[in-house]
């Protein structure tokens, strides 16, 4: 892990070519990513850039079938453009892209899978259980002991998530989290501070802690309210010297590169959990990864140019 940012490889943007800048698409998080894919669009051209828009995967197949990019800088969120099949797709076509490869965004995608990979190596995820379709989640519940959260295995942006504290709260948290494709996950519920970390290249940028106003970081935390606070660095000293390097240690675990975002809860005993990477993460005026840049310096233009940097081979000797 780096330290500190590299300088600028390209200067021209001709370097890049005609840039597809991949959004929207079909997810249960498809305005979010029209959201920030308009932002990315915008970041691009105001730097000289040839980029166009494209929604969704069959007009970006059907364009590329015609020749008319050169590389895509993916900010589809969630479904497709996260789990591997776009990337599978863009590496057969000998398309460059940005964030991860196909193997790195299959298993991020799936949080199951990425905690066993964790606890392999020994870093520190909430334990876990997963629900089978028609179990007793009763059951599950007394295993891990209340407060649970009972989600998705295979969707971000808080979508289908609920915090369960007592018995009755269980049906109806199954019940929402079955609507999505997919495995469900039972995950014990960390008290304590919401924090997540930038990577960007071999970089790991300032952690954020997360300061909803209301009692949890939910969607509406996320991409509406004006009133969660967002600081960074989120920690100080070797705390947040610990944090970046878990957080880097978890990012290559999961075979993931590029640029995403690691998510982490710290109890109030000061211990760290992992609980997911994103491989696309949003791009929106209320979105993480801007702010930690923001904070060494990278402003939001400079953010998508470095990233759409990375789909550019560098020079050899």
């Amino acid at each position: 892990m780096t330290k500190q940012i590299a300088p600028l490889r390209i200067k021209d943007p001709a370097a890049f070519g005609r840039v597809a800048v991949l959004m929207g698409g079909s997810s249960s998080e498809r305005e979010v990513s029209l959201d920030s894919g308009r932002n990315v669009l915008e970041a691009l051209r105001s730097r000289g850039v040839d980029a166009n828009g494209v929604d969704g995967i069959p007009n970006l197949l059907r364009e590329l079938q015609d020749k008319q990019f050169e590389r895509v800088f993916n900010i589809l969120h969630g479904g497709d453009g996260e789990n591997g099949v776009l990337q599978g797709l863009l590496q057969t076509l000998g398309v460059p892209y940005t964030g991860s490869d196909v193997l790195g965004s299959a298993l991020s995608m799936d949080k199951i899978r990425t905690k066993q990979v964790w606890l392999s190596l020994g870093l520190p995820t909430p334990r876990y259980l997963r629900l089978q379709k028609g179990g007793d989640v009763h059951a599950a519940a007394r295993e891990l002991g209340l407060p649970v959260i009972v989600k998705p295995s295979c969707e971000g942006s808080s979508v289908g998530v609920s915090r369960v504290f007592d018995d009755a709260g269980l049906e109806a948290a199954v019940e929402l989290a079955a609507r999505y494709p997919g495995e469900l996950l039972m995950e014990q519920l960390i008290e304590g501070e919401e924090l997540t970390v930038g990577i960007l290249g071999g970089l790991a940028l300032p952690s954020i802690r997360i300061v909803p106003a209301g009692e949890y970081y939910d969607y509406h935390a996320k991409y509406v309210a004006e009133d969660t606070q967002y600081l960074c660095p989120g920690l100080s000293g070797a705390d947040e010297d610990e944090i970046r390097r878990l957080t880097w240690a978890a990012f290559e675990a999961a075979g993931c590169g590029g640029w995403g975002r690691v998510d982490v809860m710290r109890d109030r005993n000061g211990r760290l959990y992992l609980l997911e990477v994103n491989t696309a993460p949003g791009m929106t005026s209320h979105s993480l990864v801007p702010k930690a840049a923001r904070q060494i310096g990278v402003e939001f233009d400079e953010l998508c140019w470095r990233i759409l940097e990375m789909t550019v081979p560098e020079a050899g000797p």
